[in-house]
């Protein structure tokens, strides 16, 4: 190891690799192709539909998951004029693996939140409102009243836009999700986010049965509601895997 020395980067398209003993050609110069195919680049969120929704969910103090978990979606749907909502703050108690929420200890719940939410719905016209949440553990219900009053109040202002609502497992209150099911969103959402061999890394203070239950609890209460679910995958599960959580 005394033998190597650090890597020095020739910008651009350059690099040294580390010289070793024994290797003659360890210390060549190669080039390296830094450059991102057209699929994979996203447009930096600009323009005057960008600045405007920014504007307005500054001006209501209010949080959207774009943000927050750094999606690289947000100029394709800030650009159209879209959000997805993250209500009960900006602050996680839990600390999944894939998100770039912060987690920490939240401040005290804001119960005006819900009525901003229902204000920013009316102003931007939205046809269809999508709302999220940060996981609040050390809450009773964990959250599902401020998704409740969140419900009520894009009705009140928004009478026309339907709502879908992805939601927290609630640490398995399932009084707690019926108080969200009473509301009646269109779509309810709960994501079991990858395969349960590989939770203790991606989720390590979720139950993947206690996400299942969830899911089979909103199909019983509410058969006639949209009933969703997501997982990501390049996180090292197997096409099996896959397969046996879309099953269940």
């Amino acid at each position: 190891m005394s033998d190597l020395v650090p890597i020095r980067l020739e910008l651009p398209g350059e690099v040294e690799r580390p010289r070793s003993r024994g290797r003659g050609d360890a210390n060549r110069v190669v080039p390296i192709d830094r450059a991102r195919p057209e699929w994979l680049k996203v447009r930096l969120p600009m323009g005057p539909q960008v600045e405007e929704l920014r504007r307005l969910m500054r001006s209501k103090s209010l949080h959207t998951v774009c943000e927050e978990a750094r999606c690289p979606n947000m100029g394709e749907c800030w650009g159209a004029g879209t959000a997805t909502f993250m209500i009960l703050g900006d602050t996680c108690t839990r600390s999944c693996g894939f998100c770039a929420v912060k987690t920490g200890r939240p401040n005290e719940l804001d119960t005006a939140e819900p009525a901003r939410v229902g204000e920013a719905v009316a102003r931007m016209g939205l046809g269809h409102a999508v709302v999220t949440s940060v996981n609040r553990d050390e809450l009773a219900d964990g959250g599902a009243s401020i998704f409740a009053a969140t419900i009520r109040e894009i009705r009140r202002r928004s009478p026309g836009t339907t709502i879908e609502v992805l939601i927290p497992d609630f640490r398995g209150d399932l009084a707690a999700l019926d108080v969200v099911l009473g509301e009646r969103p269109e779509i309810m959402d709960h994501n079991v986010e990858t395969v349960p061999r590989l939770y203790a890394r991606v989720r390590p203070q979720a139950v993947y049965e206690r996400s299942l239950e969830v899911l089979r609890r909103t199909k019983e209460r509410a058969p006639d509601l949209v009933c969703k679910s997501g997982i990501m995958v390049g996180l090292g599960e197997t096409r099996d895997e896959v397969r046996a959580t879309m099953r269940d």
